[in-house]
């Protein structure tokens, strides 16, 4: 039995892995749980699985929890320090990083740190640190294990395969809901209109990420550090279709394209059993039904935060920590309707500017960095923020 903890227990991605262990009876003991401040969802958690120890966000969100349900033998922590105590917990062989956002960087580095395995859904922690993430990873012998679609996906098509005989990356993208949406009015769109994901049912800030697609800008620079190859050699095509979740080609122009449903649990399933291959616990595809794939290049004008992610990567430093930290704060800005659609882009290209190309060397810098350009970043969307209101938004 595999022992299991789950950062971000309570979003879409930590419900998924909790399926997958229903799925999958004998096969996973639940040792410990993180969450924010969800706590009515943790609480059927801990009653259903029984965790030996749970973070949630604050001492509030403690309190609330021990109202709803008797917590006799599960330690309950909090904050940072209560996730870095699930990730690190006794018992635990693998890892599974979904919390959303930079608030994963630490608890997963001292995961690694601490030898256990990671099931990886939190790109920002690959593309704030993904160097010492890596590095650190090499000297524990601990293993990172892709869960986004695209990089499961490059991970089973990759392997066994020497880095010598890959050409490029291949990563795919639904576009979004605005891939056919004419371009000037795209400072018209609203938060619920770029909430309705095409193809996916994912988190708030995750679905305004696919929407602007810094989404396949982060995925660029996380399969970079997961694959050792360039960005140059990382491409990305829009397939509406989602049925192709990523390529690879190879030197000798051959290309292998891994094809699935479009379910998290297939990726959550073959992370958390890797090297073994299970029994799906979905129904695969029916290719007697018409098969119909369509591939196209993004365009730049409408995805300008693709190009600042290439551009991040280019840079190297701290510049990639940079864009994820701009990113968060000016999505987080257009949810709350105080600035346009559009200005999360403008916001984040002129932070990158402004903050310049630092070195990475200790996960302290990534954390200065990365509260550096929250500040800039907060600084610009105030301004931005006033002139929206004063346009009559």
């Amino acid at each position: 039995m595999k022992g299991l903890s789950i950062l971000g227990s309570t979003g879409s991605i930590g419900r998924n892995v909790l399926r997958t262990v229903d799925a999958f009876p004998g096969r996973f003991e639940v040792i410990s749980l993180a969450a924010g401040s969800n706590v009515d969802i943790l609480a059927e958690q801990i009653e259903r699985y029984r965790p030996r120890l749970v973070s949630v966000a604050t001492p509030e969100a403690r309190e609330a929890l021990a109202r709803q349900l008797d917590l006799s033998g599960v330690r309950v922590e909090t904050g940072e320090a209560g996730m870095v105590s699930v990730a690190t917990s006794d018992g635990t062989q693998i890892v599974v990083a979904a919390a959303v956002g930079a608030v994963g960087l630490v608890p997963t580095y001292k995961a690694v740190e601490a030898g256990r395995d990671v099931a990886l859904a939190n790109k920002e922690t690959l593309v704030i640190a993904g160097e010492l993430l890596v590095s650190k990873a090499r000297e524990t012998g601990a293993r990172i294990l892709p869960i986004d679609s695209e990089h499961c996906a490059l991970h089973q098509c990759l392997d066994g395969r020497v880095p010598e005989s890959v050409a490029r990356l291949v990563l795919t993208a639904s576009g979004g809901p605005f891939r056919e949406r004419a371009l000037e009015s795209l400072v018209n769109v609203t938060p619920a209109e770029a909430l309705k994901h095409p193809t996916w049912n994912m988190g708030r800030k995750i679905s305004i990420d696919s929407a602007t697609m810094m989404n396949k800008g982060l995925e660029v620079i996380e399969a970079h550090w997961l694959f050792g190859l360039p960005g140059k050699r990382i491409d990305v095509l829009i397939h509406p279709q989602s049925v192709v979740h990523s390529m690879v080609e190879f030197v000798d122009g051959t290309i292998l394209a891994q094809l699935g449903a479009t379910d998290m649990r297939m990726p959550i399933q073959y992370a958390l059993s890797y090297p073994e291959v299970w029994s799906g616990a979905i129904p695969g595809m029916d290719l007697t039904q018409a098969l119909h794939l369509d591939f196209e290049p993004p365009s730049p004008e409408r995805f300008p935060c693709l190009d600042l992610a290439y551009r991040a990567l280019e840079r190297g430093g701290a510049q990639p920590a940079i864009l994820n930290a701009a990113n968060e704060e000016a999505v987080a800005a257009f949810l709350d309707g105080e600035i346009s659609f559009l200005a999360i882009s403008e916001t984040i290209g002129a932070v990158m500017d402004m903050q310049g190309v630092s070195d990475i060397e200790t996960l302290e810098d990534a954390l200065n960095a990365d509260r550096g350009a929250r500040v800039a970043a907060r600084q610009l969307l105030h301004e931005k923020a006033a002139v929206h209101a004063a346009a009559g938004h």
